[in-house]
């Protein structure tokens, strides 16, 4: 099945490029800590050889701006080189959950800066690549307010939930237009979660906070659109493409936390499939959209992307207009809080060697799995 996508390849590959304060105070910068700065090239190279002609990656704020309105842009212009080399369509999260320090998140002075620094990327885009820009200008506004408002992340901001969600929406309402200032060809990824909530198995008829939960997904893309909190200054024309992350820990029981069962099948009836998922999404905003981030760990790597692509194509057949799937991490990744524990969840796994670099050693099953996957939907 051939799908109409304003992407180079629908299937893609994202690069892991978190760069913010941990639960223990440390300052991620994953970028570096997977050698992906200094083996981008390669990497991009590598996926074109998977036959993914479309990745996303990052930029890091808080090398890039080290001083207010200073910007040293050398962390980023080679991966600019090294898309442009290996003909790598990219998509670029200006914020990946990392900023600045000293640069108070809650401030006017953040939203402004964040702003500058949009349209400064902008100019820096046009001056070394000719292609049309996509740019993911706060990613998972969803998620990161309610990992930055408890224990996850810094700032630890307990109970300031919503005043955060609408500051970011303003923060990225603000990088749009300083982008569209510069280039308006660019387009504008604004990817969340996917989630579905049910009442715990024991209390069916306690729908009230599930459906609360559930709702919650929709809330950054609503403010953007100018469908909720007008004050944020959302319209239409700010949600561009919708991007939805889908992992087996994104359907659970509320009140309680309980994940639904997952296991190469979707084992519990509560479970609802993703194709149901798509469809709902699409007929709320009628948008180009697409899956940002999927995967899954370990021996179950394979046999999650088998029932992805199932589920794409059963969405594609109904008539939703899916543009792509992006598998999330491509490399394999340590665990944010602990460096030691690895996800084996990447199309490559990642192999110390002598030079103290890694090696990526390309997982034979997942790589079947995908090649399978490129067969049904291209």
């Amino acid at each position: 099945m051939k799908a109409n996508s304003s992407f180079r390849s629908f299937w893609m590959g994202g690069f892991e490029c978190s760069s913010h304060i941990n639960a223990e105070g440390a300052r991620l910068d994953m970028t570096t800590d997977l050698q992906h700065d200094r083996f981008c090239a390669e990497d991009y190279c590598s996926l074109k050889k998977a036959g993914i002609l479309t990745a996303r990656d990052g930029l890091r704020w808080h090398l890039i701006e080290r001083a207010p309105g200073c910007y040293d842009w050398s962390s980023w212009i080679p991966m600019l080189e090294a898309a442009r080399k290996e003909q790598m369509q990219v998509i670029w999260d200006i914020f990946h959950y990392g900023w600045p320090e000293g640069l108070d998140l809650f401030s006017t002075e953040f939203i402004d800066r964040f702003a500058q620094f949009a349209g400064a990327a902008a100019r820096i885009h046009r001056e070394h690549s000719d292609e049309i820009p996509f740019y993911s200008p706060m990613n998972e506004i969803n998620f990161f307010t309610w990992a930055a408002t408890r224990e996850l992340f810094y700032p630890h901001a307990y109970g300031r939930d919503s005043e955060l969600k609408h500051h970011l929406v303003r923060a990225a309402i603000a990088a749009i237009d300083a982008i569209r200032a510069v280039d308006a060809r660019a387009r504008f990824i604004s990817p969340e979660p996917l989630i579905h909530n049910v009442p715990p198995k024991a209390e069916p008829w306690n729908t009230g906070e599930a459906l609360a939960q559930r709702n919650s997904q929709f809330e950054a893309w609503d403010m953007l659109a100018g469908r909720a909190a007008p004050e944020a200054g959302g319209a239409e024309h700010y949600l561009d493409i919708v991007g939805v992350n889908f992992y087996a820990a994104n359907e659970w029981e509320v009140p309680g936390g309980t994940k639904l069962h997952w296991d190469g099948g979707s084992a519990d009836p509560r479970w609802m499939p993703l194709h149901r998922l798509l469809a709902e999404i699409y007929e709320r905003y009628r948008r180009p959209f697409f899956i940002a981030e999927t995967s899954h760990y370990g021996v179950g790597r394979a046999p999650w992307l088998y029932e992805i692509v199932v589920e794409c194509y059963r969405a594609l057949i109904n008539g939703v207009p899916l543009e792509g799937v992006c598998l999330y991490p491509i490399l394999d990744r340590f665990d944010w809080d602990n460096r030691a524990h690895w996800h084996n969840c990447g199309l490559w796994d990642m192999q110390m060697n002598a030079s103290g670099y890694y090696d990526r050693v390309l997982n034979l099953i997942y790589a079947r799995a995908l090649g399978n996957a490129q067969a049904l939907i291209q």
